[in-house]
């Protein structure tokens, strides 16, 4: 009898400890402290980096504001911790950030054994090389015996790997930590190659001190869906970090922008009503933990898709990324959000 009585109330105890778990939400503790704590790049223009003054900018930056946006209605309440590519997991393990939004590649590993969920892939890119146009280099494959500039602890090193390896090439990996060590190695010449996602390696050729003297070869080695990871365990979360890109896609396929959100709450199409929360049984937002205007919030702060690509790495960015597989599904490319409704 005792000893089912022990057995009882240790069954309790645990029960309890996984209800305290359960009910501690990652949208309660970012609401108490008053702010998102987002985990970012240490610098990489166009995507996240900080001017003189410490404020941040970038296309991951925008994704950031727009959570905040959801949650606050206030875009500017942010707090930005920059990660390298080995500390930016721990980081989120911890609970040192809420989200990781900093080019971040989606794979079985971290969703599994790192445990950390991603959803929404907000960037589709691959892994290229960049080169010095005086090696007279066209191709990947006219690069065996180079000496390869990488960063460690990234997918981008096992990547090169593995495709040195299934063409028969040799190379001498050059590997650091940290990126500025990685950009100033191949800057100074100390390789003859650098390795990233495509996406980087056009944000780095402008940090270079002679931009105009490399070139990125036309080679894609792999795949690299880039998105927002959170922990696992709080499904909430997990749907407010992928519902915030899932407006924003949204919002552009509808029209809507910056410039015009306003105006579209006036719109008759249901669809449009119940995305803005007009509609007068909508319930999009509180089934979220959100209110029902949460994508205006998020539309007025930072705009659609469209603008926050085109404003961050795309036409209207010196970096000019073309919007290929980002595009639209109704325009060529692979970006789709799911019905609201």
């Amino acid at each position: 009898m005792a000893k089912r009585i022990l057995t009882a109330l240790i069954g309790a105890a645990v029960m309890g400890i996984g209800t305290q778990a359960a009910s501690a939400t990652t949208l309660g503790d970012v609401k108490a402290k008053g702010f998102l704590q987002c985990g970012v790049n240490t610098g990489l223009t166009g995507f996240a980096s900080p001017d003189a003054s410490g404020n941040w900018s970038g296309f991951d930056v925008d994704y950031c504001k727009a959570i905040a946006a959801a949650i606050f209605g206030d875009a500017t309440k942010v707090k930005y911790t920059p990660t390298s590519a080995k500390d930016r997991f721990p980081a989120l393990q911890s609970g040192e950030v809420d989200v990781l939004a900093r080019n971040t590649t989606w794979t079985i590993n971290r969703d599994t054994a790192l445990g950390f969920n991603f959803r929404a892939v907000n960037y589709y890119d691959g892994q290229g090389f960049m080169v010095r146009k005086s090696l007279n280099v066209k191709s990947a494959l006219e690069l065996s015996g180079a000496a390869v500039c990488v960063q460690t602890g990234t997918t981008t090193e096992l990547n090169l790997a593995d495709y040195f390896k299934a063409n028969n090439l040799q190379y001498n990996p050059v590997v650091f930590e940290k990126l500025e060590e990685v950009n100033a190695a191949y800057d100074a010449g100390r390789c003859d190659v650098y390795t990233t996602d495509q996406s980087g390696l056009y944000s780095l050729r402008l940090t270079l001190a002679a931009p105009d003297d490399h070139i990125i070869l036309p080679e894609i080695i792999s795949k690299e869906p880039l998105g927002l990871a959170v922990r696992q365990g709080d499904d909430q979360w997990f749907d407010i970090v992928s519902w915030v890109h899932y407006a924003l896609v949204g919002a552009e396929d509808f029209g809507i922008t910056q410039a015009n959100v306003e105006e579209m709450k006036k719109s008759t199409n249901p669809d449009i009503q119940r995305f803005l929360g007009v509609e007068a049984d909508t319930k999009i937002g509180t089934d979220l933990g959100l209110e029902n205007d949460w994508a205006v919030k998020i539309i007025k702060a930072v705009g659609n898709y469209g603008e926050v690509f085109d404003r961050n790495i795309g036409a209207g960015s010196p970096l000019k990324i073309e919007r290929g597989l980002n595009a639209l599904w109704s325009k060529g490319g692979i970006q789709y959000a799911p019905p609201v409704r």
